[in-house]
């Protein structure tokens, strides 16, 4: 696919990867329209494209209101008679115990943005693909891949994702659709890359067993956790504009070497174990003996 007339919609704009997305992709000739569920947390996202000399084409989308998505997607076939690919990058961050401290409201509101967004504005879009034969983009996570401790909620709709994504891919692409999921690894210049100011008095309290644990978890994170791991949000949003060029992208994309070898892993981990015993070190701590506290 060739940028030049050709229109993207990126959900998720106002910050983060959707950002740089949108602002890349405009420079590399596409039509963008920038969405996001407040148009007025647009200022950044316009400042960045005034700094790179690009228009954009800012529009509000809900990703949970059905109605937003409908209103959004009718639009932008109004304006411009087509759509050629969606980036599906909206999303919310959640670093919650699940077991002890969340709730299942707060589960179900994560996956209502992670998930069911992500499928909401895809089954809308999709009629506007296949008549363009275009690309059905979506940002995932390396914890859509692996999963990470004390964040169930959001590795939960991140395999969500990845398998609806999977499931769809051949189907799609028998009607002309090619779908990608994209996977970032550490990506420090957003926000989910800030790590959480978290007070651990606080989660010692609300966390009962599994207090001890999650401090040993803040302190591998803070220590060698993710070292190698980071990268920037344009260095995601470059490979996003390339797998909506790139005549026959893969399934899903690494963005960078780091995430190529994090997944190789559990790609490779035909029964887990792997996985497993890799995970178990994240939260082992140092040796000690007696009852955890």
């Amino acid at each position: 696919m060739t940028a030049r007339h050709r229109t993207v919609l990126i959900t998720g704009t106002s910050s983060g990867i959707g950002l740089a997305t949108a602002v890349t992709a405009a420079k590399a000739g596409f039509t963008v329209v920038a969405t996001m569920r407040d148009p007025e947390r647009a200022h950044a996202l316009r400042e960045a494209a005034g700094h790179a000399g690009v228009t954009l084409d800012v529009r509000r989308l809900d990703v949970t209101d059905a109605a937003s998505v409908a209103s959004c997607l009718r639009g932008v076939r109004e304006t411009y008679g087509r759509l050629d690919a969606v980036v599906n990058n909206a999303g919310v961050s959640n670093f919650d115990p699940t077991m002890e401290m969340s709730t299942m409201e707060a589960l179900r509101a994560n996956l209502e943005v992670n998930f069911f967004g992500v499928v909401a504005v895809s089954r809308v879009a999709m009629p506007l693909l296949r008549a363009a034969r275009g690309r059905l983009l979506t940002v995932g996570s390396v914890h859509g891949v692996v999963g990470q401790p004390f964040n169930e909620a959001y590795a939960a709709a991140k395999f969500a994702v990845e398998g609806f994504m999977e499931s769809l891919a051949p189907v799609a692409a028998r009607h002309g659709v090619r779908v990608c999921v994209v996977v970032p690894g550490f990506v420090p210049d957003t926000e989910f890359g800030v790590f959480p100011d978290v007070n651990r008095e606080t989660i010692r309290a609300a966390s009962g067993p599994y207090a001890r644990t999650f401090t040993d978890y803040l302190d591998w994170v803070g220590g060698q956790g993710w070292e190698g791991a980071g990268q920037s949000k344009w260095d995601v949003a470059e490979a996003v504009v390339r797998a909506l060029t790139d005549d026959e992208p893969p399934f899903r994309i690494a963005t960078s070497a780091w995430v190529s070898d994090y997944l190789a892993d559990k790609l490779a981990d035909r029964d887990g174990s792997a996985v497993q015993a890799l995970a178990r070190t994240w939260v082992a701590g140092p040796q000690r003996s007696g009852a955890a506290p």
